[in-house]
């Protein structure tokens, strides 16, 4: 299987790119979308990246519209939403899908090697409670999850998207992958 970091990825502004860029860091991956009722974890996410990325921690935002269209825009209307609401510094990618049959190898390699996420059962019983259809494990189950990979590529932690980034179990996975 390729690594993780051979994936072809696209930045939000167009360039073509790998995780390879991100090589011996810690990267928290998220799907993100802007009109989602998750959409104010941005501010988390930024606050927890400026607190560590002088130690090794890229936080990477991956826009995504397989939930309810809640990521309707394009890559430039969701970088410009990003600064101005969130005033988002981490690294933003051009949008993808996380799920179903057109869904990006980079999601495919992330759900294959970690097939459950961490704390999701009552997210999702909330939204099939609300009459959402969910998508079964090992699929992303909304958006704002969160994938942790460790300093050699792996997928080391899988966090649901109700799990926000000052979670004390997703911070200590994070400080436990700085500190390997």
């Amino acid at each position: 299987m390729a690594s993780l970091y051979d994936i072809p990825l696209v930045t939000i502004d167009g360039r073509d790119t790998r995780l390879n860029e991100y090589a011996g860091k810690v990267l928290l991956i998220v799907n993100v979308a802007s009109k989602c009722g998750l959409t104010p974890q941005y501010e988390g996410l930024e606050a927890l990246y400026r607190e560590k990325k002088d130690q090794g921690l890229v936080v990477l935002g991956f826009p995504a519209n397989n939930f309810k269209e809640q990521e309707p825009g394009t890559d430039a209307e969701i970088q410009t939403f990003c600064q101005t609401q969130y005033d988002v510094s981490f690294p933003l990618f051009s949008k993808l899908s996380v799920a179903g049959d057109d869904q990006h190898p980079l999601y495919q390699a992330l759900t294959a090697a970690l097939p459950e996420a961490q704390g999701s059962a009552p997210f999702r019983e909330r939204l099939e409670g609300m009459g959402i259809a969910t998508l079964p494990a090992p699929n992303v189950l909304w958006n704002f999850e969160k994938f942790l990979i460790g300093k050699q590529g792996d997928v080391v932690a899988r966090f649901g998207p109700n799990i926000a980034a000052d979670d004390a179990a997703l911070r200590a996975a994070i400080d436990g992958a700085l500190a390997h």
